[in-house]
């Protein structure tokens, strides 16, 4: 959130955001030295450009720097909103990408009744950033993201498959909390938030640093599907 790190969403599930957004205003840029190798993400971008309309509206969840994939759909000819709740990722992301508009907020703010309204988007993407929420915010900010989609829009996620929930993990030098699902159990969440997996890739990861250790990433092409 923009000026509190806790309090009671409008859902009324308890927020707590502590060190989260610190936490990656530290790590800024080094986050793409980090994680230089990014092939899922390009391809479910890919699948994207080739399924939207031109100009279409695409809201970018946890967009971090911008990079690879609001410039990928900005450069496409789309209209990019990214947002994120670190304001130094933000600053970075305006630098990276001039012709998408990015603002720092909490995902818990989009939702209904919430105290930001960004309209409605034809296309959301959610790449890592669901996995920055406790499992019991995890479900809202699946219904967020079907309420904010037209009708048939199409949503893209990844999480990282894992056993977790709030679990604290050591992070380029900052501590985050961190959650995850293993396959069959993300897939659940999804189709019950009202969403049509339409396809699925997986990839084995291991980031450029002895700091966080290998990974295997799980990415969803999704559509709205009530």
């Amino acid at each position: 959130m923009d000026d509190e790190a806790e309090g009671i969403g409008t859902t009324g599930v308890e927020i707590d955001r502590t060190g989260q957004a610190e936490a990656f205003d530290a790590i800024g840029d080094r986050y793409d030295e980090a994680f230089p190798h990014k092939e899922g993400q390009v391809a479910a971008g890919e699948w994207l450009v080739k399924e939207l309309p031109p100009r279409s509206r695409v809201l970018d969840l946890g967009c971090g720097t911008g990079v690879p994939t609001a410039r990928q759909l900005a450069g496409a000819g789309h209209e990019v909103t990214g947002t994120d709740l670190s304001g130094e990722m933000v600053r970075t992301a305006r630098a990276n990408v001039p012709g998408a508009t990015f603002l720092q907020m909490d995902i818990a703010d989009l939702a209904p009744r919430g105290p930001r309204d960004l309209g409605t988007f034809d296309a959301v993407v959610a790449f890592f950033s669901l996995l920055m929420l406790p499992r019991a915010e995890i479900p809202l900010a699946l219904r967020t993201v079907h309420d904010v989609l037209r009708p048939g829009g199409l949503f893209a996620l990844s999480m990282v498959e894992a056993d977790v929930d709030d679990f604290s993990i050591p992070f380029l030098g900052n501590t985050i909390r961190v959650s995850g699902y293993l396959r069959d159990d993300l897939r659940r969440v999804v189709g019950e938030a009202g969403f049509e997996i339409l396809g699925e890739t997986s990839f084995t990861y291991a980031p450029a640093t002895t700091d966080v250790p290998p990974e295997e990433q799980i990415f969803l092409n999704c559509r709205r599907s009530g």
